[in-house]
């Protein structure tokens, strides 16, 4: 399957993802042609040319009204944290720059101006959902509700630019998956409008809630919020990198000079589809009631096992009978084991090993007449296909007293 594996070993910020999903985009003419005509006033994007420590990549400009976004740092006289704030980005510090009569100030605002763009539908969808988990993380870091928390930082155009520019490249990409590298997160303090904070920045740490990450001895906020919230977003699943037959590699620069290459790299390519291994748990019974086998795969089910299933069988003796068959991972193994014989009337098992092929499945939203209806999708080997999940259709059908084929077709 298409992979692409996001290498976060110097942090990650909006425009830095931006630039390395740019340098793996066939036709980039058409893609910043897009962009400047989406429908941001004011907003330009412009790849330059970039090195760090003798790499070469590209760092994509984003000028709002003829200026450029500038990050912040401390002066040189300030000897306390001289390394604050390396990545070229921004905190909650426009108004230090001038820079107040263009941000917006709500989530509103801003879920406003991006549903506005001349953009396809899905990428508006995920910059609208990077947004919230900006504005959730925001609202847990200053303890405000999301609507009442006042944004700089997360409502200021270019990072609304940097956002979109972010989920425009991967709709184009189109990835059957996205796997991120573990995430450094930098070290010491970074300035913001309420003074200094550790990095991780607080917001950036909420963000980063269930995301493996590390910080080591490059001072300076590596991971921004927004880079944190993309991260969050785009990856299907969080770790190395896979066994990959890679086809080009992107490297999105930042603007600073660290003593390592301060980019973020994206590796695209394919990978073995298969999704490694599962263990199959078989007992034969055939003197079990309905009843007491029915109940035992109920708790065979809470107890862990992936999923169970009987198959009727003529056993020894001629008696009808039941296989039973438990799926379960390696590590619940021992556990699911126990339960068996804790839960049926069988003396023996046997387990099988398996190798696993799966496709990749996602949920997305449809609306209905009567309501939204989460819908599944699987992606892999070629296929992809999609169905509304059973147990909201089941809810709504028994609500509204109507059949499903009725839900979608009024």
């Amino acid at each position: 399957m298409n992979t692409l594996y996001l290498q976060c070993n110097m942090g990650a910020a909006g425009d830095m993802l931006t630039a390395a999903l740019y340098e793996l985009l066939p036709n980039q003419a058409e893609y910043l042609h897009t962009l400047n005509h989406m429908g941001l006033p004011g907003v330009e994007f412009h790849a330059l040319p970039a090195q760090s420590c003798g790499i070469q990549g590209t760092h994509m400009d984003v000028v709002v009204h003829g200026e450029r976004e500038e990050s912040v740092d401390h002066h040189p006289h300030d000897h306390d944290h001289p390394h604050d704030h390396e990545h070229h980005h921004h905190h909650e510090h426009e108004h230090e720059h001038g820079h107040a009569h263009h941000h917006h100030t709500s989530l509103h605002d801003v879920e406003h101006l991006i549903s506005h763009l001349n953009l396809p539908a899905p990428v508006l969808e995920q910059a609208r959902q990077v947004y919230h988990r900006l504005a959730q993380a925001e609202s847990k870091a200053h303890g405000q509700p999301v609507d009442l928390v006042h944004f700089h930082e997360v409502g200021a155009l270019d990072a609304v630019a940097d956002v979109v520019a972010a989920c425009y490249a991967l709709h184009l990409l189109s990835p059957d998956q996205v796997v991120v590298s573990p995430v450094h997160v930098g070290s010491g303090m970074v300035r913001c409008a309420h003074g200094l904070v550790p990095v991780p920045a607080p917001a950036t740490a909420h963000l980063l809630e269930g995301v493996p990450c590390y910080g080591g001895d490059i001072h300076g906020e590596l991971c921004t919020p927004t880079g944190a919230a993309l991260l969050s977003t785009f990856a299907t699943r969080f770790g190395a990198m896979p066994p990959m037959v890679l086809e080009k590699t992107g490297y999105g620069m930042g603007k600073k000079e660290f003593p390592a290459a301060n980019c973020v790299r994206a590796l695209w390519g394919h990978t073995q589809e298969s999704a490694g291994e599962i263990l199959e748990l078989v007992c034969n019974l055939d003197d079990m009631t309905p009843e007491a086998l029915s109940f035992a795969c109920q708790r065979l089910l809470e107890e862990g096992a992936l999923d169970i299933y009987t198959l009727p069988g003529c056993m020894k003796k001629g008696r009808p009978g039941w296989q039973l068959v438990a799926l379960c991972d390696r590590e619940h193994k021992e556990h699911l084991i126990r339960q068996v014989f804790a839960q049926t009337s069988t003396t023996g098992l046997r387990v099988r090993t398996c190798e696993k092929h799966m496709l990749t499945c996602t949920f997305t939203t449809r609306d209905t007449p009567y309501g939204p209806v989460r819908m599944k999708k699987a992606q892999g080997y070629g296929v992809t296909r999609s169905k509304p999940e059973y147990e909201d259709m089941a809810r709504i059908a028994r609500e509204h007293k109507i059949t499903l084929k009725q839900i979608f077709h009024k």
